[in-house]
């Protein structure tokens, strides 16, 4: 069997020996040479598996290589070397299509990782050859719209790079499918894909949960612990809900994600790690870093490259796919023959806004699968929030209350002139609908749903227990 081809173009003499050497020791056969005009002869008269290029070369620059590799060998893969600590080369390369990149000094087990993790990619585009096209969303990411035949075909190219991609979308879009599919469709799917939720995590605890601690290093440190960094290692690490990340804790992963090394609490040496970095939130991080709660500098790390995966109103007609979908998927956990819906059910379901997206259609139909009389769901079954001219406002002359907005904003029905009931009841169903919704919405996170409310998380609590909400 042939030895795997590597070509390496550094003007350095000594990064060309160190690379040649510890490639050579990997079974690999390197090629290097010290110049652009030396690349693209190599380039033109042999193919290579893997390719390394410095930034800076006497005739032109390594950003030239990475586009030729781009348009002449896209099967390629290509990394750059880039000096230490400058990330905008890393970013720019990454954008033009590079694969990693590796600073100066070369840290040789980083490399090695990433010489295997390039490799497996180049394998990968050599065996199917593009067979992996029609695999995104063919079982998971439903929907045959222009909107999600573009964001699989996105998916596709996001895999074969490291680029850190930031996936933005409004809650119950998918984005954590989206950021699985990449990982799973890339060499690093034999890796581990470790998904944390950033709001979800105390503030004080943060440190010990990304970077992990040594046993000691604080009152309750009885034992090592290894942090998610450490967790993804070759893998993937998916920040979901980055904007809720407090500024110190930006500053300290920026630096991990620059220097590709994490630093336990209590630890002196920093611990080198091959993580790619996919992050995800509903917020428009922009408009935070023109505020001032998200610092530029890490929201350019991680926004290398943006994917945006539309709202379920944007591609209504993949409402009935997805709808068959979900019921066969609840069917078969409860095991029973799924339930159909009613042509005025799949109707209304069509004709409804869905703030919740995705996550809120499962919801709907999970509910209206208990509530149905046998296998068919009707239009009433689905108790979809009725929204009119006349209910979706307060009216302009009425006292508008806490809860008023709150029913209004999640679409549930004000009470109308000449009410029977007593006025406190019916205002406690306004809120428990309005905050079961919410928590709905926020896959039961108490922290998150406090927010969407607009109210503290002590006075959700209060409600909670008020109201008997479990």
């Amino acid at each position: 069997m042939s030895k795997q081809t590597v070509l390496v173009i550094d003007d350095e003499r000594d990064i060309r020996e160190l690379l040649t050497i510890t490639l050579g020791r990997m079974e690999l056969d390197v090629d290097a040479v010290g110049s652009v005009n030396e690349a693209r002869s190599a380039l033109a008269s042999r193919r290579y598996d893997l390719c390394f290029t410095d930034m800076r070369l006497p005739d032109g620059s390594g950003q030239e290589i990475i586009e030729l590799i781009a348009a002449s060998h896209p099967d390629m893969p290509v990394a750059m070397i880039t000096a230490y600590g400058n990330v905008d080369a890393a970013v720019n390369a990454l954008k033009a299509g590079a694969f990693d990149f590796v600073s100066k000094p070369v840290d040789i087990h980083l490399l090695r990782r990433l010489v295997r993790t390039a490799l497996r990619l180049s394998e990968e585009r050599k065996a199917e050859a593009g067979a992996k096209l029609a695999a995104p969303g063919a079982d998971r990411l439903i929907g045959d719209s222009s909107a999600m035949t573009e964001v699989r075909g996105k998916i596709v190219k996001l895999s074969r790079n490291q680029a850190p991609v930031y996936i933005a979308g409004e809650s119950g879009v998918g984005k954590e499918l989206v950021a699985r599919l990449i990982h799973e469709l890339g060499p690093r799917a034999t890796g581990a894909f470790v998904p944390v939720n950033c709001g979800a995590i105390p503030s004080e605890l943060m440190e010990s949960e990304f970077f992990g601690h040594r046993k000691g290093s604080f009152t309750g440190a009885h034992a090592d612990k290894e942090g998610l960094f450490q967790a993804a290692q070759g893998g993937t690490l998916f920040l979901d809900e980055v904007a809720e990340l407090p500024l110190h804790m930006q500053v300290k992963l920026l630096r991990a994600i620059q220097e590709k090394a994490v630093r336990p609490i209590g630890g002196r040496d920093e611990i080198p790690v091959d993580v790619r970095i996919l992050s995800a939130t509903h917020k428009n991080l922009a408009a935070l870093v023109e505020q001032g709660l998200f610092r530029q500098d890490l929201f350019y790390r991680i926004n290398v490259i943006e994917l945006r995966v539309p709202p379920l109103r944007e591609r209504r007609g993949d409402v009935p796919k997805l709808a068959d979908f979900i019921l066969r998927q609840l069917a078969a956990e409860a095991g029973m023959p799924p339930n159909r819906l009613r042509p005025e059910a799949m109707a209304a379901l069509e004709g409804y806004q869905f703030p919740g997206n995705v996550r809120e259609l499962e919801n709907i139909l999970e509910r209206a699968m208990a509530m149905c009389d046998g296998d068919v769901i009707e239009a009433d079954d689905l108790m979809l929030p009725q929204r009119s001219p006349a209910t979706a406002m307060p009216p302009a002359t009425a006292q508008a209350t806490p809860e008023s907005v709150l029913a209004a904003a999640a679409g549930i029905p004000v009470a109308p002139a000449g009410h029977d009931g007593s006025l406190e009841d019916f205002i406690s169903n306004i809120e428990r609908d309005t905050i079961i919704k919410a928590l709905e919405e926020s896959r039961y996170n108490k922290t998150a749903t406090a927010k969407k409310l607009g109210i503290t998380f002590r006075a959700l609590r209060y409600k909670l227990k008020k109201l008997g909400i479990d």
